[in-house]
Order: structure tokens, then sequence, then C-alpha cells
């Protein structure tokens, strides 16, 4: 072996330090041992002794490596409008300008700039909300699950709540109803059965330690065929009889009726609260499309219970959450959600336009030698959005010549930008359902790149 060849750590420190002399040595030195102690593996396996100005280079590229963020931006050529995985909602202009607008210096985040004195953070938001929904009052917290599990600790704990047994569901992240429920310090109540729950179930189940009904949606799975749920308005009328509250968890949650879209009817929050639902709670950053946020909306003295309960301060948004928010439903009281707001961009896109562009992509693919071709496909809404539900759409299908879809889509995500896809029957199929017209010339680039690597 030739391990008396290799230059000593010292030696690669000191030529590494000559040329990166900001670089702190502590970390030169930690690269310099992970690259002498690769190369020593690779001698031990036969390969000749790197040389001084090849240890360098490997230090430098292991240093940069350690200095590349882990989140990255990408491109979702998968379908899925809301991809979890892939950061949820895109934001608008408006939202990422006001984000960084407040991320530059000091602002008004709880100061009231009129009387001069400290103010309230909350004031940011509630009145765009109360505009938004017709509710009386709202609250943010930083994401729906947390919107949940105030809602149920500052209204239930040491209580009983109802619930559909339809309704105890586990939605992503293993956030189970049962679970919340218990973590909270309340007690669950199932009523009726897992297909057919009448409101006359809820009402038998009142005693004197309920404390309130909750309906849950059901996220990202739906129950078809002998099945039975009653009306928000019914259960409202049953929780209201007895003097209780209704909780109704949207899950995603919208302000835009998705029917003029050509998908199934996703419960609007405006519909909620006019159907009596006491507090409603909804994400930010899912079909409302604006930053990671839990929204509760309802009743003036019930908000305002959960906003003095303790949790609530470890629950709150930061002053970049609440910029963005804002300028999102800015865009609602606007009437310009449709064309400001990307999640509906991509949602409303007319199939003849993602036909259109794919026949192009498939075009600069075939001229630039890759087997190519423009398919029609089915997309997803995702992130817990219109469960079963999906968009006509069209992609560009990749035939791999080399290996097979999976290293090919392998390849694609190691680019730069990364591209996730979809694979269908062998082939990899970028879906442009969730990509952006703007990002079509950087996708054929990264095609070209990953298939000829």
């Amino acid at each position: 072996m030739s391990f008396r060849h290799l230059p000593s750590v010292d030696a690669v420190i000191r030529a590494v330090c000559a040329e990166q002399p900001d670089v702190p040595r502590e970390l030169i030195r930690d690269a310099a041992r992970a690259v002498l102690a690769q190369a020593r593996a690779a001698i031990a396996a036969g390969s000749p002794p790197p040389d001084l100005p090849a240890l360098v280079a490997a230090v430098r590229a292991e240093l940069a490596a350690s200095f590349a963020p882990s989140l990255r931006p990408l491109i979702n050529a998968t379908g899925v409008i809301i991809q979890t995985n892939l950061g949820r909602a895109p934001l608008s202009a408006a939202a990422r300008a006001a984000m960084q607008a407040v991320s530059e210096g000091y602002s008004n985040l709880e100061y009231d700039l009129a009387a001069g004195e400290r103010g309230s953070r909350h004031v940011h938001l509630e009145s765009l909300l109360v505009r938004l929904t017709g509710a009386e009052a709202a609250l943010v917290v930083n994401n729906n699950a947390a919107a949940v599990y105030l809602a149920l600790i500052g209204l239930a704990a040491g209580r009983e709540v109802i619930v559909s047994r339809g309704q105890a569901v586990e939605i992503g992240g293993g956030f189970r109803i049962p679970d919340v429920l218990r973590a909270s310090g309340a007690t669950l109540v199932e009523v009726g059965t897992t297909n057919r729950t009448y409101a006359r179930d809820y009402a038998a189940a009142i005693n004197e330690r309920t404390a309130l009904i909750l309906r849950v949606h059901a996220s990202n799975f739906r129950l078809i065929g002998f099945v039975h749920e009653p009306e928000l308005a019914e259960l409202a009328a049953v929780a209201h009889e007895h003097g209780l509250p209704l909780l109704d968890d949207l899950g995603s949650g919208t302000l835009i009726d998705t029917r003029q879209f050509g998908l199934q009817a996703e419960p609007t929050v405006q519909a909620s609260v006019a159907a009596g639902a006491d507090l409603v709670t909804f994400s930010g950053d899912k079909l409302l499309g604006g930053p990671q946020a839990g929204i509760i909306v309802g009743r003036r003295d019930l908000i305002g219970q959960l906003r003095r309960h303790p949790l609530a301060r470890a629950l709150r948004v930061d002053k970049c959450t609440i910029a963005g928010l804002a300028a999102t439903l800015h865009s609602y009281l606007r009437g310009a959600a449709l064309r400001e707001i990307p999640v509906w961009q991509l949602i409303s896109t007319p199939v003849e336009a993602l036909q259109r562009r794919a026949e192009a992509i498939t075009a600069a693919l075939t001229a630039a030698g890759i087997p190519a071709r423009a398919i029609a496909c089915e997309s997803a809404i995702g992130g817990g959005s219109l469960p079963g539900a999906t968009q006509p759409s069209a992609g560009v299908a990749i035939a791999p010549v080399a290996g097979n879809a999976t290293t090919l889509a392998a390849r694609l995500r190691a680019g730069d930008p990364p591209v996730v896809a979809r694979i269908i029957d062998g082939q990899v199929v970028c879906d442009l359902r969730s990509v952006f017209p703007m990002e079509d010339e950087r996708l054929v680039t990264a095609i070209v790149a990953a298939y000829r690597s």
C-alpha cells in the first residue's frame, strides 16, 4: 500500500488555508481529515495515492458542500400542487415582498404607532380574516394542528368532546385526532358508526361533562357508498340547543369554491361560519396559498379565551408569517386570488394550456436527442385537500435509454435545480400541472443534463 506517499494533514491544511484564509482553520482541519480518510480507503482498495493539489481540490469541494444549504428550491413535476414534502404552497410575489420588507429592519409588530405604546400582533390579521370569513374574531398560530390543539386544550381540557366515529382520523405525520384529544386533556366520545352518523347520535351523547362537538375534515381519504354525516347546520343546531360550542376543523380550508374548476366541493370557511360553527380552524399554507399558519375564526368570546391561554404565546407566529399571510389575504380581499396566488394559478390553468407547453417541451427535448412525448395525465391537489379528486393535466414522458426510469428520476433529483417527477409505466413523467411556465426552460435543461449524465 502507498499510505506513506500521502501528504500529511498539516500539509493539506496549510495549502488550503493559503487559498482560503477567511475560512476557520477548524473547518478546514475537519474537511482535510475527512478527505484523507477517503483517500486511505481508496488506496486500500487499490487506487494510487492522490497528490497534494488533488487533495486540496477535494477539501475545497468538501468545504463547499458543507456550506451549501440543505433546504433548496426545486421544480415540482409531480403534478401534486400542494405537496407537503416539497414545501406546500408557493408564495405570491406580494407575500414574498411583504416578508422581505419586514425582515430588513424593525417593524410595528407589537407597537401601536398612533398611541405610541405597546400593541398586539393579532391586529395585523384579525380584521382581514373577519372581513373575508364573516366571523366575529380571529387568531393565528403556527399551523392547523396547533390551532386544533389550542382550541381543545383551551375549551375542553378535563371534559368530553363528541366526534363521529368516521372522523377519528389520522392525517399526515401521524397526527391522530384521538391522540390530540388525549394530549389536550379532553376525553374522546365517539358516536355513530364508521360510515353513518346522525345528528341524533350527537344529541344522545351529550351530558354534563360535554365541552363541545367537533367535526373533522376527512383530509386525505373519502368514504363513499352507504355513508351519512349530518350537515354542519344540523350539528350547530344540536350544539346550540344544549349550550355547547361547535368546532369545525376544516384542515386545508378554502375561501374559494373549488367546483368552478371541475373539482368536487371543498367546504369553504365562510360557509362553515354561516352554518353556525362557533370556531373554524384551517391552514394558511394549503388552499389558502400563504405561509405556514393555523387560523382560528369564530365567536369573539371563544377566540378571546384562546388568546388568553398560556399556550397561545408558545404557538404564536412571527413577523414574517404575519406579513406574508396579510399580503395573501389582501389578494382575496381585492378579488385577485386567482391571478396572484400561485396555488390558484396552478389549479385554474386550463388543460389546453398545459398541453401546448408539453408539446413545446417535447419538441425541445426531441431536438436535443432525448426520446420524449407529450401525454395526458391526471393530477391531484394534495395537502389533505379534496381527497380522491383529480384534475386533467398534461406532461412530458421521457423513455430512459440506459438504466431504468428509477435511475433517470434519481439523476433529475440530483441536478441543479433538482426536479422531482413521477414514474408511469416505466417512463419518467414531468406533470406540468405543478410546474410554472417560467420554469419550462430550466426543466428542459435539467432533463437534458440528467439524461446525458
